[in-house]
Parts: C-alpha cells; structure tokens; sequence
C-alpha cells in the first residue's frame, strides 16, 4: 500500500463520489430542521462555493432529496451554513427577517501568530494545535457550567482552527447583543498590535470562570512553555517582559533572565521566584500586580475570538463534514472530552476515503464513522431537548 497525497485538481471528480457515499446527509438535514423550529428547513440559507471561487448564497432545501440532487448537481467544493429566516432565503431574501441561529464561535491558529513560534499563517502543526485544545475545554466548560447550554458541536475547521455550534434553542434565539455578551463573557485578551499586555484582572478576587480557565492552562503550561519556548530568543524575551507594568521588577527579572539558558521553562521559574520575592518584600506592588502571573498565561495560552462571526446573522460558517479545498481534510465532528486525543495526520481527507488502497484509508474511514456518530449523538440530544420544551410549553398552555 503507498501513502496518497491530496491532488486539488482531481477534487471534481472526486466530490460527486463523497457527497454521495460519505456526507451524512440524512443526520445533517433533521440538525438543521431541530424539528421544523422555529421554521421549516426550507427556510434555513445555505450557500455553495464552486469551482474558480464562484459563490452562490440564498441557497434552501426542502428535504435530503433536494439536498442530494443540489450537492450532485453543484458539487461545491465548500459548504457553509446560515441563519433560519421567516421566508424562504432564495424567494424573499431583501426583506426576509432572522429568527434563529446557532450560537457560533471560530477560534483560528492565525489569531495565535503574534505568540507561536512553530508555525505562521496558514501552516498548523501538533504542537500549535495545543492552543486549540486549550480553547475547546475553555470554551466548552463554560457553555456548560456558566450558561447551562448542552447541545454542542465541536467541528474541525479542515485546516487551522476550530469551530463551536451550540444549538440549545435558547442559544438559537438569542439577538445580537445577546450573542455580544457572551462573547464579551468569554473574552479576556483585548487590544491590537500595537499593545503590548492585553489582559488586566484588576486586583479584585478572581471569578470562578477565570480561575477554572486558569486551572485548563495549567495543565497545559509547561508543555506549552517547553514546545513554543516563547523566551528562547531575544524578541521573544523583549515581548514577555513588555508584560511586567513594574520597571523595577522588569529590569529585576530582566537581569536574571539574560543569564539564565535559553529554556523557556527555565526562565518563567525565574520569573515567578523573583516576582513573588517582590511582592513580598513590596506590600504596593503585591497590590497592583497581584494577578501579574495569570495575566501573562492567559495572554499566551487563552482563546482568542474571532468576536464578529458569534454576533453576526449574516455571517455564515463551514458546513460539518465540508472538504477544505486546500488541505482535502473534512471538516470533522469531535468530542470536546477527547479534544487532547485529536492529531492532525489522523483527519480523514477525501482522498484516502475514496482510496482503498492507501495506507491512511482504515484509520481515515475508521474516523470518519466515529465523527458521524458523535455528529448523530449531539443531533440526538438537539431534537431530544426541542421535543421536551414543546411539551413544558404545551402542558404551561393548559394550566394557564
């Protein structure tokens, strides 16, 4: 057996087999359905990207036979999922009105290149993805423990970041200063380029939502440390030191770090030594600094949001189970509790689905079929939940 390797230029022929063979189309019409609530899914907007970047939006589907004809038909090499209006998108889409949508976040490695040191831009590797499981099990905690929400999707984007659906009805139906608040909620790291230290805690007790966040990096830190060894180099040290507020404590733990190896690991001990030596010996400072160390962890480790996709309506996001045209690697479901489990090189690609004969194709169909299920499970729990808040509305109806 040999080791196939994506060919973008075969994906035309390649799409009409997948879409027919491997793309879960009955499980992904009843997820956008949520049992015809708010509406029909004919009224939900999907759009198609095509050959040569040609978009089509405004896109509806009334049932999986119109969506198998569509997808045979268009063979889009990208998927992306819409709002649900109170009309048909494709019929009255200038004056069509939102009525629900999924509560999304997009969290991308890019957001992350002012702090990796691995990997730029487009490029991902094993030890990048670390921030994305970092942000998974931040981001999924808090759903659950602060806002109560149960319905999550967890989607690998098919490149460089992640994506969360959630999908409880409240979520659905939240406006968008909603939507703004609890992205607001999630959001510690604030400010553009230009500024330097982006997280503040104030000197006030910590939440618990920070604290929990603070415990996930923890378990993380070091490894983080000892991979991206942010400190190795000078740029990287002038960076970590722009961080400490204090000029006194700075040019302290400046001093010490130059002479110090270049270990990453190595020089935050230092740091963390020297900075509670003084506060200790300095009551003002311990005041002003009091969260200076969890302040720069969250500042390396913490998600970073891409705010303007969970607050926006029109803003439509990758499909589940959509090929990324560049990598051929599906936009896969997952579990946020094997979230540390996921390795890059074991995401199934459209090519070792369709390809007996490579060596990846078992453990790539393998994935696969366990990506549908976990995709059926959260469907499940969706429609499962939708069908009791009828029936506490129905019986509330009665009494009243």
């Amino acid at each position: 057996m040999v080791k196939q390797q994506y060919d973008a230029n075969l994906l035309p022929d390649m799409l009409p087999i997948y879409y027919t063979r491997h793309f879960p189309q009955k499980i992904f019409c009843r997820w956008l359905a949520y049992g015809c609530s708010p509406q029909p899914l004919s009224n939900r907007e999907m759009s198609f990207t095509l050959a040569d970047d040609v978009y089509l939006r405004y896109l509806s589907i009334s049932n999986q036979k119109e969506l198998q004809e569509l997808l045979q038909k268009k063979c889009p090499y990208k998927l992306d999922i819409g709002a649900v209006y109170n009309t048909k998108p494709s019929v009255g889409r200038h004056n069509a009105v939102v009525l629900a949508r999924e509560l999304v976040f997009d969290i991308d490695l890019t957001d992350y290149d002012e702090i990796r040191t691995c990997c730029q831009e487009a490029k991902v590797c094993e030890k990048c993805w670390l921030f994305m499981v970092i942000a998974c099990e931040i981001i999924d905690k808090t759903l659950r423990e602060d806002f109560g929400f149960q319905c999550i999707l967890w989607v690998f984007s098919g490149r460089r970041g992640i994506h969360c659906w959630v999908s409880d009805y409240e979520a659905r139906i939240l406006d968008s200063p909603g939507r703004g608040a609890i992205a607001s909620y999630l959001c510690l790291i604030a400010g553009g380029e230009n500024q330097s230290k982006k997280v503040h805690l104030g000197n006030e007790n910590l939440h618990t939502s920070i604290r929990r966040s603070l415990n996930i990096i923890d378990n993380y830190f070091e490894q983080l440390l000892q991979e991206q060894d942010f400190f190795a180099t000078s740029e990287g040290l002038n960076a970590f030191l722009k961080l400490i507020p204090d000029e006194t404590l700075r040019s302290q733990v400046a001093k010490k770090l130059e002479k110090l190896p270049q270990s990453s690991l190595e020089r935050w001990t230092s740091f963390v030594s020297t900075y509670e030596a003084y506060c200790r010996e300095n009551g003002n400072a311990m005041r002003k600094l009091k969260y200076l160390t969890e302040e720069i962890k969250i500042q390396y480790c913490y998600p970073r949001l891409d705010v303007n996709v969970t607050t926006g309506f029109n803003h439509l996001l990758k499909s589940p189970f959509s090929i990324h045209p560049k990598t051929g690697k599906v936009s896969i479901v997952f579990k946020s509790s094997n979230v540390k489990n996921f390795k890059l090189d074991e995401v199934p690609t459209i090519n070792t689905l369709l390809d007996d004969m490579s060596t990846d194709s078992s453990v790539h169909q393998n994935n696969m079929k366990e990506a549908v299920k976990t995709f059926q499970e959260v469907v499940f729990l969706c429609e499962k939940t939708e069908a009791m808040r009828k029936r506490n509305n129905a019986n509330t109806s009665i009494e009243f």
